[in-house]
C-alpha cells in the first residue's frame, strides 16, 4: 500500500505520463490515468512518486479533477524551464546531477515535488542537453549536442522528403499535374535502388516508406513505377546498374584517345608486309577489326599469316585510357548495341584493321606443309594493309570458287582434326542473334558456328593464341595462361541428339583456370594456351600482346609474374560480371519473346529427370528451364517433347511451361 493515493509519473511509449495510484499490491501499481483509464504498471517503471497522497475513496470525478490540477500545475512550471540555460551552467562540470539539485538550480531554494516533476519532464522531453539514467541527469558534451542537432535536422529533412516525395510519386502515378520537387533525384534514387537490389538496397527502409506513403506496398512495383514515370525504358537493362557498367567515356579519356589517335607509329621498327594479300572475315555489323589473315602457297610450303592489330603500340601502360580499359575488362555486345572497351575513334578507326589503311600489327608468320603440320613460326612487329573485308556469309558462299579461301578451309580442317586427335572436344552451339523491331516484337536467329568461314577464323585464332603461349614459354616471358584439366567423363555422341550431348558433356568439363604457369588446355587439345588475338576488345589480350611486343622490340617484357597476377585478380571479377550480365540479358530477351507467345507450343528435350520436376532445354532458343513433374509423367533424359508456354516474367527471370505432347 506504499504508493496508494500517490501521483505516479512514468514513461509510456516515449512520453511522460501522469497517473494516480489506486492500489499498490507490491508487485504492480493499479493506476488511474488522465484519460480516465485504469492500467497496471510495474513499480520499477515509476520515475517519480509524490510524497503526498490523495484519498482514493473519493469519487472518480474528484480523483480525476485533483489529478488534472496537479498535471496543469506541473505543465505551467515546466514551461518556465530553459533546458539550454541550465545546461550552460553545468556542462563543464563533467558529473551527473540528481533531480533535486538541478531543480533548486533552476527555481531556487524553495521547491516542491511539482517543481521536481516539471524539471524532470522538461529535461526528458528536451532530449538535447541532458541524458536521464538511474535517477540522475548527465549533461551532454558540446560535441554531443551538435551531433544531436544534426540528427534532428536530418530527421526533419527526411520527413520532408518522405512527405513531399510520396505525394509527388502518387500524383505522378495518378497522372495528375504535379510539380517536380527540388530534390527529385533524391526521391528517385532510393526507388531505383529498390528496383535493382530489392531488400538489399542501400537505404531500403527509406525507399519502402516512400512507396508505402505513395500507396505502394510491394517493392516489386518499383520498376513499373520508374517505367511509368519515364525514368526507365520498358526493357531497361538493370545489370548495367547492378554491375556498375560504364556506358560512356569521361571527357578526359576522350581527350586522351583523340591525342593517341593522332600519334604516328614508327614504320622503321616494323617488318613491311603490305605486299601480302591480307583480309578480314567478320560479321556484317563489325566495325572493330582486330584480326586479319593471309595465305600463300609456295612449293611444298604454305605461308600462313595471322595479323593482330597492335593496340599496345597506342595505349601506354598506366595511362588514363589503359586504366579505363582495365576497369571495363572487355567490350560488351548486347542486342541493343555495344559498349566498347576503347573509345570508337580508336577501336573502330585508328586501331581497327580497316581496308586500304596502313596499320601496325603483331603478326604470326607460320610455315606449314600440305598436311597441315607446323614446320616453324615466328612473331614480328609488322606493317600491313588489309585488301578485303569479307563477311562470314560471303566466305561461305564463295570459298569453293576462291583458291586461297578453299586452301584456308582445308588447312583449318587439318588443324582442327589435329586438335581432336589430341583430345579436343567440339562443343559449339549456335549463337542467339536477337532482333528487336519497331513494334516491340522480337525475332531470333540461330547463327551456326560450324560454318566454313567461322571454322577458319576460330582455328587460326586458336593457333595464334597457342603459338603465343609457346613463344612465351620458349623465351621465359611471364604470361597468363589458360588451362583446363581433362573432363571427368567423355560421353558418347551416338544415339543422342546433338544439343542433348553438348549440354550433358559441358557439365563434365572442368573449370577453366588462369595462371602464370603453363598447363595443358584439354578442351582445346593444346599443351599451352593464352589469349592475345583480340586486344581491341579484351584487356586480357592487350596485356599479353604487350608482353610479346615489348620483348620483340626491347628484349624484355613489361610485366613480371607478380604484376600479371595482380592484373588477373582484378580482371577476374570484372569478366565474371560481364559474362553473367550477357547471360542474364539473353535470358531476358528470350523470356520476353515467350511472353509475346504465351500459350504457344515449342519443342524441347529432357536433360534431367528428378523426383518432382524435369530440367528441359527449349531447343528453338537453347533456354534451360524447369517443368513440374505431374502424376503419370515419366520422361527419360534425352527424350524429345513439346511444351506449352504458360507464363513468362522476364523482369524476374521466371518461365512456366507444361507438357503439351510427344516430340
Amino acid at each position: 500500500m506504499e504508493n496508494q493515493g500517490k501521483i505516479i509519473e512514468y514513461i509510456d511509449q516515449g512520453n511522460f505520463a501522469c497517473a494516480l495510484c489506486l492500489q499498490d499490491d507490491g508487485n504492480r501499481l493499479h493506476l488511474l490515468t488522465l484519460s480516465n483509464r485504469e492500467v497496471n504498471l510495474s513499480p520499477k517503471r515509476a520515475v517519480l512518486a509524490s510524497s503526498s497522497s490523495i484519498n482514493t475513496r473519493s469519487s472518480r470525478e474528484e480523483l480525476l479533477g485533483k489529478l488534472r490540477q496537479r498535471e496543469e500545475a506541473r505543465r505551467e512550471l515546466q514551461a518556465k524551464i530553459q533546458a539550454k540555460e541550465l545546461w550552460e551552467l553545468v556542462k563543464d562540470e563533467e558529473e551527473s546531477f540528481d533531480y533535486e539539485y538541478l531543480t533548486q538550480l533552476c527555481f531556487g531554494e524553495k521547491v516542491t515535488e511539482d517543481h521536481v516533476s516539471a524539471l524532470v519532464r522538461a529535461l526528458f522531453e528536451d532530449k538535447l542537453h541532458f541524458k536521464m539514467k538511474d535517477g540522475r541527469f548527465f549533461p551532454h558534451s558540446e560535441e554531443m549536442v551538435e551531433q544531436i542537432l544534426r540528427q534532428k535536422e536530418e530527421e526533419a529533412l527526411r520527413e520532408e522528403r518522405l512527405s513531399e516525395g510520396s505525394a509527388w510519386l502518387k500524383g505522378a502515378l495518378e497522372k495528375k499535374a504535379v510539380q517536380d520537387p527540388p530534390f527529385k533525384d533524391d526521391i528517385l534514387q532510393p526507388v531505383i535502388d529498390l528496383a535493382v537490389y530489392g531488400n538489399d538496397a542501400p537505404n531500403a527502409p527509406f525507399g519502402k516508406e516512400l512507396l508505402f506513403r505513395a500507396g505502394i506496398a510491394d517493392i516489386g512495383e518499383a520498376r513499373k513505377i520508374l517505367v511509368r514515370l519515364g525514368v526507365w525504358e520498358e526493357d531497361e537493362n538493370l545489370d548495367l546498374i547492378r554491375f556498375h557498367i560504364k556506358t560512356s567515356f569521361s571527357q578526359g579519356v576522350l581527350e586522351e584517345s583523340e591525342r593517341l589517335a593522332r600519334v604516328e607509329f614508327n614504320p622503321l621498327e616494323r617488318e613491311d608486309l603490305r605486299k601480302l594479300s591480307v583480309f578480314t572475315i567478320d560479321g556484317p555489323l563489325t566495325r572493330d577489326f582486330d584480326d586479319a589473315i593471309s595465305m600463300e602457297v609456295e612449293g611444298d610450303c604454305i605461308h600462313l599469316g595471322i595479323h593482330i592489330a597492335d593496340v599496345a603500340d597506342r595505349i601506354p601502360v598506366d595511362s588514363s585510357l589503359d586504366k579505363e580499359a582495365s576497369e571495363r575488362g572487355s567490350s560488351l555486345y548486347l542486342p541493343c548495341g555495344q559498349i566498347p572497351m576503347l573509345p570508337p575513334n580508336l577501336s573502330q578507326d585508328a586501331l581497327s584493321l580497316r581496308r586500304g589503311r596502313d596499320r601496325p600489327a603483331i603478326s604470326l608468320l607460320c610455315r606449314l606443309d600440305h598436311g597441315g603440320n607446323l614446320l616453324d613460326f615466328r612473331f614480328a612487329p609488322s606493317l600491313i594493309k588489309v585488301e578485303k573485308q569479307l563477311s562470314y556469309d560471303v566466305v561461305n558462299e564463295t570459298y569453293t570458287q576462291d583458291g586461297v579461301l578453299r586452301e584456308m578451309f582445308r588447312v583449318s580442317q587439318l588443324l582442327r582434326q589435329e586438335r581432336i586427335d589430341r583430345g579436343a572436344l567440339i562443343l559449339s552451339l549456335p549463337e542467339i542473334a536477337i532482333q528487336i523491331h519497331s513494334d516491340s516484337s522480337l525475332t531470333f536467329q540461330m547463327v551456326e558456328q560450324e560454318t566454313p568461314s567461322r571454322m577458319m577464323v576460330a582455328e587460326f585464332m586458336i593457333l595464334y593464341n597457342w603459338m603465343t603461349a609457346q613463344f612465351c614459354m620458349d623465351h621465359r616471358i611471364p604470361s597468363l595462361y589458360r588451362a583446363q584439366e581433362e573432363p571427368s567423363e567423355i560421353l558418347p555422341v551416338d544415339g543422342v541428339g546433338y544439343y542433348y550431348y553438348v549440354f550433358k558433356q559441358r557439365r563434365k568439363l572442368n573449370p577453366l583456370v588462369i595462371d602464370t604457369e603453363a598447363k595443358p588446355h584439354a578442351g582445346l587439345g593444346v599443351d599451352a594456351y593464352t589469349n592475345a588475338s583480340s586486344p581491341i576488345r579484351r584487356y586480357f589480350d592487350l596485356i599479353i600482346q604487350r608482353q610479346i611486343r615489348h620483348f620483340l622490340l626491347k628484349g624484355a617484357p613489361v610485366y613480371d609474374e607478380e604484376g600479371l597476377e595482380k592484373i588477373r585478380i582484378g580482371l577476374d571479377v570484372v569478366l565474371k560480371d560481364l559474362e553473367r550480365m550477357k547471360r542474364n540479358r539473353t535470358r531476358y530477351w528470350i523470356q520476353k519473346y515467350f511472353l509475346q507467345h504465351t500459350g504457344e507450343k515449342f519443342p524441347a528435350v529432357v536433360l534431367d529427370s528428378m523426383k518432382s520436376k524435369y530440367r528441359i532445354l527449349l531447343t528453338d532458343l537453347l533456354l534451360v528451364v524447369e517443368m513440374k513433374r505431374l502424376e503419370g509423367q515419366d520422361f527419360s533424359a534425352g527424350q524429345s517433347i513439346v511444351v506449352k508456354i504458360k507464363r513468362s516474367d522476364p523482369w524476374n527471370d521466371f518461365l512456366k511451361v507444361e507438357y503439351a505432347g510427344a516430340g
